[in-house]
């Protein structure tokens, strides 16, 4: 399936995703580092009778941030068309649609604008933060009792301290990056691979370790990639479980590919193509 521009924009809602794929070198990095078929992903943020916006990351700053009325670079607000246009008419993207059902309330678009009030301006990450944190976001972490019971050289081992829980779990194997060369619309042809494999997901639930309150997240991210936004914002709503790495999440998580396992019975439709006119 496929819509205009104008249809997505008219039925967007908050909550809906917006994925995009390019094929730059750039883009290219970003879906291997991530072993993704996508490189970015937004989320739209509809209120009363403002324009719908998108609520993204990104390296630049072409169109002003809403929120604090000037142009930056990082986690930013835009008018969801103009951002839709950037991306697929300068950056080269491909754009998909996948909404929210049912769809968001009062109380999670609140949420939404108490993430947008903490996170908007931080910066985004390097290429070489990236992969790191994409690497670390998968590594479970070696708990400090593990840590203490090692041996020093030259020194005898410590007494082991007694179990209080199970060892971690071995982390999942990313799948081989890489992805088509010519993408089509989901389900047909040509269309993005699923994200990741069996092994990836059978492990989800321990790759991604509990790092403190969301708060705690939130002042942890010093810089943000587009997928820890949706994700931190995502959590806020109640629609993704708490104390999971925001640098577990790439913009493939939100592909159809991959099971993001929503809470409150929530999912997200199949992938909408949206054709954007040339500028």
């Amino acid at each position: 399936m496929s819509i205009s521009l104008d249809e997505a924009v008219e039925l967007t809602r908050t909550g809906d995703v917006w994925v995009f794929r390019g094929r730059s070198v750039p883009d290219r990095a970003i879906q291997s580092i991530t072993n993704s078929p996508v490189n970015h992903v937004g989320m739209a943020v509809v209120l009363d009778d403002m324009p719908p916006l998108m609520w993204h990351a990104e390296l630049g700053r072409s169109l002003p941030d809403l929120w604090s009325g000037t142009h930056q670079r990082g986690v930013q607000l835009h008018d969801l068309r103009d951002a839709v246009c950037v991306w697929a008419n300068r950056y080269g993207q491909r754009a998909w649609l996948r909404q929210l059902d049912p769809p968001a309330d009062g109380e999670m678009e609140r949420a939404v604008l108490r993430t947008i009030a903490r996170l908007d301006g931080t910066p985004f990450p390097s290429t070489a933060q990236l992969a790191w944190r994409w690497v670390r976001g998968r590594v479970p972490s070696l708990p400090r009792r593990r840590l203490s019971a090692l041996a020093l050289p030259g020194r005898p081992a410590p007494r082991p301290a007694p179990a209080t829980d199970g060892s971690p779990a071995s982390p999942a194997s990313p799948a081989n990056p890489g992805s088509p060369a010519n993408p089509g619309s989901p389900g047909s042809p040509g269309s993005p691979a699923p994200h990741g494999n069996s092994s990836t997901h059978a492990n989800s639930s321990t790759s991604g370790n509990p790092t403190g309150s969301a708060g705690e997240r939130d002042r942890a991210l010093e810089t943000a990639y587009c997928a820890e936004v949706v994700a931190v914002t995502y959590e806020a709503m109640g629609l993704l479980p708490a104390g999971r790495r925001p640098n577990w999440y790439d913009p493939g998580r939100f592909w159809s590919g991959d099971d993001l396992g929503l809470a409150a019975d929530a999912r997200l439709g199949a992938e909408i193509e949206v054709r954007v006119p040339p500028r």
